[in-house]
């Protein structure tokens, strides 16, 4: 959907056109589906389909406030993020003293993301976990890093926003963007050598 029509379709909404809203939702329900369950990839389909309507139900109360300086499916994502890591604390917390402590993809401020469905042929379920097990890993990474890095990686990586994108989500112009950007890699390419490092000595020393 271009610009214009986007713009043409919230001041729809807006102006309480159900159809607008059917139009929305079947624009951005999928998209917003597949950013949580790869933000979050420990949550199961029914979590992240809770947290798709909480985030719907977000927009559908807040879209007068939409203030239109970012695409509206970076500020979805954003609303997203949010929510997923919401839900994610109330699981934690309900999970607490059973000795599990999942990890996760989550953002600290308001990113965008997009899960690449897996080609086919599909991987064999060890395959399967072994690449959610370095999804989880990356995300702790980011998440140990934090702040301006972990928003910046998150928009460009999961959120697949260009530099123009970016620079207009995060008020920084584009040469700003794309040195951040390289400090940033250079960061957690550090962390996660440690992570990996950690995990491989963890599994070595678990076979013993």
């Amino acid at each position: 959907m271009d610009l214009d029509a986007e713009r043409e379709m919230i001041q729809r909404c807006r102006d309480g056109e159900n159809d607008a809203w059917e139009e929305l939702f079947a624009e951005h329900y999928a998209a917003v589906g597949r950013f949580v369950f790869q933000l979050a990839s420990d949550l199961s389909r029914e979590d992240t389909d809770e947290v798709c309507q909480e985030v719907f139900l977000s927009v559908v109360k807040n879209l007068k406030g939409f203030s239109g300086r970012s695409r509206l499916q970076t500020w979805l994502f954003r609303i997203a993020a949010n929510k997923s890591r919401d839900y994610r604390a109330k699981l934690h917390a309900a999970k607490r003293g059973g000795g599990q402590v999942p990890l996760s993809l989550q953002a600290e401020d308001d990113e965008g993301n997009r899960l690449l469905d897996p080609a086919s042929p599909l991987p064999s379920p060890d395959e399967e976990m072994t690449r959610d097990e370095k999804w989880e890993l990356v995300g702790q990474g980011l998440e140990e890093l934090g702040g301006p890095c972990q928003q910046i990686l998150e928009l460009r990586y999961f959120g697949d926003l260009n530099y123009r994108e970016i620079s207009s989500e995060l008020d920084l112009n584009e040469k700003t963007v794309s040195s951040r950007l390289s400090k940033c890699r250079d960061k957690l390419e550090i962390v996660m050598r440690r992570l990996f490092s950690r995990e491989k000595s963890g599994s070595i020393s678990s076979k013993k």
